[in-house]
């Protein structure tokens, strides 16, 4: 985010006293601030300016210093006896080293150079603004305390405030860690959260509760830092091993918060939010009302999110369906009434179509390789190739398929041996990638290469006439191509080739 949109938004109370005795000066830079802040006072003169002040709370005064009938340091003399806090800020020319002194002397807060340099005023401004809300927050709680308790218990309470803010700076640093380790979690955690407030709050649940099953939503998946990074990643689908291994984070998660005094209400629920209705969920298999009414709100927006989310192995579906998914699975993995609640409450839900889990990024293919990558070639397998084509009947990114065969690969290992015939497919993949890298190539049953593209290719067979030659004419190639449109599985995939 810019300095100036930030600057912008931390703004939004602020109040400015501006007095300027140059008309062009004045207006040039009053224009300005008033793109910044909600309201600017301007006057021309250092008497004007205390009237104004006398008659107004300002956040801010920024003053010239040389000004007819009162100059700016006389008038913030005037100020100080008035609020000795209040935040001063003068415009000065480096020539007014005399007025300097005296302007130190009162504590000016900032000084703003001319001919003015509007980056540094920004700098400059957004100190000041930070400083002002410190204190506006300050003042807030301060002012809260004092009405409820003696100073000791204040003393007491804000000591207890900066161990709940060290507490969650800390908790949020570590969902902060498990989302740059697994990007679904973090928008995952989010919208989870979301809608579990939402339905809280239309089943009338206090606004304690509502808060803290939103706060359990953020952190419901936090047992993954955990998780091993060979799970974690893995985009693709877990098998019985990588499945047990990941439920852990339920329990890592609710054992980490319940050492925590003031999490421990919200680690009951983050314990508690794989668990079905019928009994049949995990890790305590609790049934029915044994599972607290917040965690059951959870279990049914953790569920809804997964369903509606494109994940790499299962592509999302639509609003209806995922309703009548809860609908279904009501007094089953669902509480009745949650779930009742629920598609009432969701039921006008957006999503953004466009959260996908391929990758973005040469970092994002770069762990994808990890999973991904056919040792021998480095061209993706055939595991990624049926994901891609998955994830590809809703997307509908990827609109091209090339096939290409070389037959009597068998009798090219038998003659020239395996060796031979593993440098034969890495420079076949090696030619692909050279005159094809903008696309996605894929080996496919040992001796088969498959290149997916977003536009039509014209695949040139003669690029590999002398690898094949050198093959004695044993191996030859046979090309195919189609769209994507009727092809989305490797089942189908088979059936054309």
């Amino acid at each position: 985010m810019s300095l100036l949109k930030k600057l912008k938004e931390n703004s939004s109370n602020i109040k400015i006293l501006y007095v300027e005795d140059d008309k062009a000066l004045l207006e040039s830079l009053s224009s300005y601030l008033k793109l910044i802040f909600p309201y600017v006072q301007t006057v021309e003169n250092g008497l004007e300016g205390l009237k104004k002040y006398k008659e107004e709370k300002f956040d801010i005064v920024i003053t010239d210093i040389k000004m007819p009938k009162m100059d700016g340091i006389k008038m913030i003399e005037q100020i100080r006896n008035i609020n000795v806090n209040q935040e001063v800020l003068i415009t000065t020319a480096f020539s007014e080293t005399d007025y300097l002194t005296r302007a130190i002397e009162l504590d000016v807060n900032g000084y703003i150079i001319k001919p003015i340099n509007f980056d540094k005023l920004n700098i400059t401004l957004n100190k000041v603004v930070n400083r002002i809300n410190i204190l506006f927050e300050n003042e807030r709680y301060k002012t809260k305390l004092e009405e409820m308790v003696e100073q000791r218990t204040v003393q007491n309470l804000i000591l207890e405030r900066e161990k709940i803010e060290n507490y969650e700076k800390t908790l949020l640093s570590l969902v902060e860690l498990v989302e740059k380790r697994d990007a679904y979690t973090g928008g995952h955690s989010q919208r989870v959260a979301y809608y579990s407030k939402l339905i809280a709050q239309y089943m009338n649940f206090s606004a304690k509760d509502c808060n803290l099953v939103y706060k359990a939503g953020i952190l419901h998946d936090i047992g993954k830092i955990e998780t091993p990074d060979a799970v974690l990643l893995n985009p693709g689908k877990l098998d019985n091993l990588q499945f047990s291994l990941i439920k852990e984070h339920v329990v890592t998660g609710a054992n980490l918060l319940e050492k925590i005094p003031m999490y421990n209400e919200l680690s009951k629920i983050i314990r508690q939010h794989h668990e079905r209705y019928d009994g049949n969920g995990y890790p305590l298999g609790l049934k029915e009302d044994e599972v607290l009414p917040l965690a059951q709100i959870m279990i049914v927006a953790d569920a809804f999110d997964a369903m509606t989310t494109n994940r790499i192995y299962k592509p999302r579906i639509g609003l209806e369906d995922a309703l009548s998914e809860l609908s279904k699975f009501s007094g089953t993995q669902f509480h009745p009434k949650v779930a009742k609640a629920a598609i009432k409450v969701l039921k006008n839900t957006k999503f953004d179509k466009n959260i996908f889990q391929l990758p973005s990024s040469d970092m994002e293919e770069k762990k994808f390789a990890f999973f991904f990558e056919d040792q021998l070639t480095s061209a993706y397998n055939e595991t990624y190739l049926e994901l891609i084509l998955v994830q590809n009947k809703n997307a509908e990114k990827i609109k091209y398929i090339n096939l290409l065969t070389f037959h009597n690969f068998g009798e090219y290992n038998n003659k020239f041996g395996w060796n031979q015939g593993n440098l034969f497919l890495k420079k076949i993949a090696t030619i692909l990638n050279e005159n094809y890298g903008d696309s996605y190539i894929f080996r496919l049953k040992g001796d088969d290469f498959v290149v997916i593209s977003n536009s039509e290719l014209n695949l040139d067979i003669s690029i590999f006439d002398d690898l094949v030659a050198k093959g004695g004419k044993i191996v030859f190639v046979k090309k195919k191509s189609t769209t994507t449109k009727d092809i989305d599985s490797l089942e189908k995939l088979e059936k054309f080739m």
